[in-house]
């Protein structure tokens, strides 16, 4: 039931633009279906360089939108891109396919055309950025957002801190693992989680110079570390202050390590199928022993949301 209208309840303000004709042709009449003003918007002057901006008031998950012309004229979009973001500062282009993707618009003013996003969007902020338009007149343009609010469990991390998960008992021994979580940062490098046994055994997640690494080893006494260690790398700029989501999935030494929507498969080295962790998980940092505040790799400074290990919701388990 994700698909309430997200623009027709808010007030004027929260519908901002790159210019205007006139007042009468303001981001504020831009709500679908109304006639108000000069019945829609229109910039200034109409090139590639403008853009419709709707501030949804929170983070909200959008699943739709649709548009139209501006009411009874000869003004209307007839393909557009959208942008995302949660600040207004930093956005992102919706992309499918991995192309940012074309919106089909308009072929009158008054016809609405609705289009399901192949992949849902959280954001706060979306924009409207028309491409091409109607060849006897301008851009003109009335819009309507679908969705519905996006609870979620966000952890914040200053660089200084972490979170620790003890398990019950001493030694956690698993054949299976899963991890998933979204991140967000503008460092480079920090360390989003970490575990390791008195064995040999670690596993840890973390940012290299925008990309991020996966070292483990299913320790193995009788193994030298540089057999037993294997590492795998995804992505690249991920220090844009956009969300990015993460999964690990290990069964005995088979492992899928997806980042966003790419995933590298592999296997790891040694002779052994199960991971041994003492004691502790810590998330945003590697801490020292007996040194509160003291970290052995530079820490993470960020968001982390919707943090699971095996099925255990952090961030919701740190809050109570």
């Amino acid at each position: 039931n994700c698909d309430d209208a997200l623009v027709s309840p808010l007030p004027s303000a929260a519908l901002t633009s790159s210019s205007e004709l006139f007042s009468t042709h303001s981001p504020s009449f831009a709500k679908l279906n109304r006639r108000d003003g000069a019945g829609g918007w229109s910039p200034l002057e109409s090139n590639e360089q403008q853009w419709l901006q709707v501030d949804l008031g929170d983070r909200v998950e959008i699943v739709a939108v649709a548009t139209q012309g501006r009411y009874g004229s000869s003004d209307w979009v007839t393909s557009y891109a959208l942008m995302f973001s949660d600040t207004s500062r930093n956005w992102k282009q919706y992309r499918q396919d991995d192309t940012v993707w074309v919106f089909t618009g308009n072929s009158n003013a008054d016809s609405v055309v609705h289009h399901k996003l192949l992949h849902s969007v959280k954001a706060r902020f979306l924009r409207f950025i028309p491409l091409k338009w109607n060849v006897g007149g301008q851009i003109g343009l009335r819009v309507e957002v679908f969705g519905c609010s996006y609870k979620s469990d966000i952890a914040d991390f200053d660089g200084r801190s972490s979170l620790l998960y003890r398990f019950n008992q001493k030694l956690m021994s698993t054949f299976k693992d899963v991890v998933s979580l979204k991140f967000k940062s503008m460092q480079g490098d920090g360390v989003l989680f970490h575990g390791e046994g008195q064995r040999g055994d670690y596993i840890t997640l973390e940012l290299q110079k925008g990309k991020l690494s996966l070292h483990l080893s299913l320790g193995d006494s009788n193994l030298h570390f540089s057999n037993s260690h294997t590492s795998v790398t995804l992505g690249s700029l991920l220090d844009d202050q956009h969300w990015h989501s993460v999964l690990i999935e290990r069964f005995n030494k088979q492992v899928n390590f997806t980042v966003d929507k790419h995933t590298q498969h592999f296997r790891t080295k040694g002779d052994s199928d199960h991971l041994d962790i003492d004691y502790e998980l810590s998330f945003g940092g590697i801490p020292v022993p007996g040194k509160p505040g003291t970290f052995q790799r530079k820490n993470f400074h960020g968001c982390i949301e919707n943090l699971y290990y095996n099925g255990v919701n952090i961030i919701d388990l740190a809050k109570r």
